[in-house]
C-alpha cells in the first residue's frame, strides 16, 4: 500500500497508553485540499494519522506510536481521552454541510486495507465512527459509510440479527444498553440512539424514522451486547 508522508506538527505522546480503537471520520469540507491543510496547519490544531482521498490516495500526518488530535471531546466506556487510546483515519468527503455523498470504491477499499494493517500491528477492540465517541455534536462519518461492508471484511462487527434476537430484545431499556455497549447516553441519551442508528441502523435514515425506537434498533443494539462488539 502507497502512503504518501504528509507530516502535522499537532500531535503529542501518547504517555506509554496503546492504541485499542480505531475512530473513523469524515473530512466534512469543501476539498480534499482543503482537509489536507486544516489536518498539517500548525495554527489549526488538529490532525489524524490518516487521511484517504476520494480516488484512494492515502497520506500519513502522524505515527501510529503518537496521539493525533482528532476525536476533541469525546467519551467511550468511560474514557474521556480518546485521542490517547486511538488511531484516527480521515476520509475525504464533503459532509453534510457541503453535500454529503457516498463514498468511493477507491477509498473504501483502501480504509480497509488500512484497518486490517492498523489491526494486525495493534491490539484494536473497537472501529468507532466520529459520531459514536461524540454524539452531542459529530455526524460522521454518517449513515452513508459502508459499515456492512467493513464487518464482513472483519473490521469491526456487524451484528445480525435473528428472530429470536427481536424477541429478547423487546424489554430492553435503549438508553442503558446504549451506555453497557460505550455511548454516553447517561448525559446525551438522544443523541447517542442517534449515534448509534447512524453506525449499525442506516436504513431509518433513508426512511426518515431516525430516532424512534425501531425493533431493528433494540435487536441490533442486543446482538452486540449478546455477543461482543469487542471483536
Amino acid at each position: 500500500m502507497n502512503i504518501i508522508q504528509k507530516p502535522s506538527p499537532n500531535f503529542n505522546d501518547r504517555n506509554g497508553a496503546k492504541p485499542n480503537i480505531i475512530v473513523l471520520h469524515y473530512t466534512g469540507m469543501e476539498t480534499a485540499e482543503g482537509a489536507l491543510d486544516r489536518l498539517t496547519g500548525e495554527e489549526f490544531q488538529v490532525s489524524a494519522h490518516y487521511t484517504v482521498d476520494e480516488d484512494g490516495t492515502l497520506y500519513q500526518h502522524v505515527e501510529e506510536d503518537k496521539r493525533a488530535w482528532h476525536a476533541g471531546k469525546a467519551f467511550w466506556q468511560g474514557d474521556k481521552d480518546i485521542n490517547k487510546y486511538s488511531i484516527g483515519i480521515e476520509i475525504v468527503n464533503p459532509g453534510h454541510e457541503f453535500g454529503y455523498r457516498s463514498f468511493t470504491k477507491p477509498q473504501i477499499d483502501i480504509v480497509k486495507e488500512l484497518c486490517q494493517e492498523i489491526m494486525e500491528r495493534h491490539e484494536i477492540h473497537y472501529v468507532l465512527a466520529h459520531s459514536d465517541v461524540a454524539p452531542e455534536r459529530k455526524q460522521d462519518p454518517g449513515e452513508l459509510f459502508p459499515w456492512k461492508e467493513l464487518g464482513a471484511a472483519g473490521i469491526g462487527y456487524w451484528p445480525n440479527t435473528s428472530d429470536e434476537d427481536f424477541v429478547k430484545s423487546c424489554s430492553m431499556n435503549v438508553y442503558t444498553a446504549l451506555h453497557d455497549l460505550g455511548y454516553d447516553a447517561e448525559n446525551f441519551p438522544e443523541q447517542s440512539l442517534v449515534a448509534f442508528q447512524r453506525h449499525f441502523v442506516p436504513e431509518l435514515f433513508l426512511e426518515g424514522r431516525e430516532g424512534e425506537v425501531e425493533g431493528i434498533t433494540k435487536a441490533r443494539l442486543y446482538v452486540l451486547l449478546a455477543r461482543g462488539f469487542a471483536e
